[in-house]
């Protein structure tokens, strides 16, 4: 696609198998699974990603002069803005109205998953700075090349958007929910952390999913079974109907990521009278706990508290992990332990009409936020010093 000469080299692929497991670890890294080959090979050889989805691969690599890949991004040609999290809807009838062509637009993210990490994926050592400029620049060019309204990378880290928007992308701030390890020793000292009103709200919460004969299993690598994956795909399905949601992910997925991601992999399965009723599946990063998907079939008071929030808590008490993401979406998560953080997302616009209208509505919409973060993070449930 992009020949520097005596530099780096980019290209697209259309299969994350495309390039070895070996050359693309390399460059993701070793901290978030989620950005991982096995976990986007998951995605893809299972149906969840792919043309029928409207999530069609077309990953990035950059090699250098020597043949070796020195980076990579996850990227994918979407027909749609399902599956982001990062929400442009408004931006696409907009356009669309004034007579554009919105999609095919380009993505640079984790389909489905709304958790920060790497997007530039690049090798450590001496060419890392120069595989991050050619992997913006060969984003760019793929969006000249072929003609789309736009580019957008969701969920970038702080340096990654740093880097993109020195090239020009426009910056979008968003808010989650993280709850952070403060060196507690256990769940009691995290409770002990809270306010006097909080921390009985959790232990109220906690004593009545336990007094509805309801029993928690925190499983992770062979301890997960073909039939807890059985249940836990029902949840989701159940879950994801009821929400008017779309159940991308197949049930074979979640057999893949059980065969390649185990050991990364906390399945926390809800049982009462014999029967699994309800799940949480998580995903376990070099200092992090990553929340992704709950499902429940039936209506228990507060166990969506317990197995998403409460458990993975424990866990990563448990484990010396240093925070647990929770996924999107979530004030409710204020009250228990879990604070405002601010999230990224870089926009590059090919219409200059359009790209001046989103970067003021953005300008807005920023303000907007840093108030929110404000407001949630003033409403602490944790004990003040003096």
């Amino acid at each position: 696609m992009a020949d520097g000469g005596d530099g780096p080299t980019a290209r697209l692929i259309d299969r994350i198998d495309a390039v070895p497991a070996a050359d693309w670890d390399a460059c993701a890294g070793a901290d978030n699974p989620f950005v991982g080959h096995a976990f986007l090979k998951a995605l893809e050889d299972s149906g969840s990603v792919g043309a029928d989805s409207g999530w069609l691969p077309r990953h990035l690599v950059v090699e250098g002069a020597d043949g070796r890949v020195i980076g990579a991004a996850p990227l994918y040609l979407k027909s749609h803005s399902f599956g982001e999290y990062v929400f442009d809807h408004g931006w696409a009838d907009a356009y669309e109205r004034a007579g554009g062509n919105y999609y095919p637009k380009l993505q640079c993210a984790v389909p489905f998953t709304p958790v920060p990490g790497p997007r530039l994926l690049v090798r450590p050592g001496a060419d890392a700075e120069t595989a991050r400029r050619a992997l913006i620049g060969a984003m760019a060019e793929t969006l000249r090349q072929l003609g789309l309204s736009s580019l957008h990378v969701t969920f970038p880290t702080a340096a990654d958007m740093r880097a993109l928007a020195e090239a020009g992308f426009l910056e979008r701030t968003g808010l989650q929910f993280h709850w952070r390890n403060q060196g507690y020793r256990t769940f009691d000292d995290f409770l002990a952390a809270l306010t006097s009103r909080k921390r009985k709200a959790v232990r109220k919460e906690r004593r009545a999913v336990a007094e509805a004969g309801i029993t928690l299993h925190r499983l992770v690598g062979d301890a997960i079974r073909p039939d807890h994956w059985d249940a836990f795909h029902r949840f989701y399905l159940a879950t994801s109907h009821n929400k008017w949601g779309h159940p991308y992910l197949t049930r074979d997925f979640f057999d893949r990521l059980g065969d390649t991601l185990a050991d990364r992999v906390l399945l926390v399965m809800a049982e009462t009278d014999g029967n699994l009723v309800a799940g949480a599946l998580n995903l376990i990063g070099a200092d992090a706990l990553y929340g992704r998907n709950w499902g429940c079939e039936g209506a228990f008071k507060f166990l969506h508290f317990e197995t998403c929030y409460y458990q993975a808590i424990d866990f990563a008490i448990e484990h010396g992990l240093g925070r647990v993401e929770a996924g999107a979406q979530g004030p409710h998560k204020v009250q228990r332990g879990y604070l405002p953080e601010p999230t990224h997302s870089a926009h590059l616009i090919a219409d200059p009409r359009l790209r001046d209208a989103i970067g003021d509505y953005l300008d807005h919409e920023r303000a907007q936020v840093t108030r929110e973060i404000a407001a949630f993070a003033a409403e602490t449930p944790y004990r003040q010093a003096d």
